[in-house]
């Protein structure tokens, strides 16, 4: 289900802001160069839906992605603007980031770019973790949004269905 917020109403957060940096992660807008480091790490984690999403708003000018990093590695990442204007996502934390405020962070630096490129009111499309967003930043659920704007879409071949011509295992 898709989920609405208020971007409006969103006020950057100076105590999860100090938090972060005293953790030694850093948030900041992915560089294009930094493109293939990015899906790279998306893909296993997240699948190649999320990683062509991330593509998409990194191509952007300016990019609408996000990353979140710690120690020179990337452990988060979250876009706006990937599949459809005024929606956020798609948006991810590795498991050993989780806990300290990492996807807080990159949801509301995300939001707040939105909101300051002109958008009142931002749709989380397919909220996995409504209660989440409930919570971090007033979202509320749109009712009859699933399927939403992934209705018809196509299937996402799985790499063991690809042979090395190219070809996929599928029958004629």
């Amino acid at each position: 289900m898709d989920m609405l917020v208020k971007l409006y109403e969103l006020e950057p957060d100076a105590a999860l802001n100090k938090r972060i940096a005293d953790n030694g992660f850093t948030i900041r807008r992915v560089l294009a160069p930094e493109l293939n480091a990015l899906t790279s790490w998306i893909e296993p984690r997240f699948g190649s839906g999320w990683a062509a999403e991330a593509t998409a708003a990194t191509m952007r000018q300016p990019p609408s992605c996000f990353i979140a990093i710690k120690d020179g590695e990337l452990v988060g990442f979250a876009c706006h603007e990937a599949t459809a204007k005024g929606f956020f996502g798609p948006t991810g934390v590795d498991v050993s980031a989780r806990g300290n405020g990492v996807g807080h962070a990159l949801l509301l630096t995300t939001l707040l770019d939105m909101h300051a490129q002109g958008y009142a009111y931002g749709v989380i499309g397919g909220a996995g973790p409504m209660e989440f967003y409930r919570r971090s930043v007033g979202a509320i659920p749109i009712e009859g949004s699933v399927p939403g704007i992934y209705r018809g879409m196509l299937a996402l071949a799985e790499p063991s269905e690809i042979s090395e011509s190219g070809e996929t295992g599928a029958k004629p």
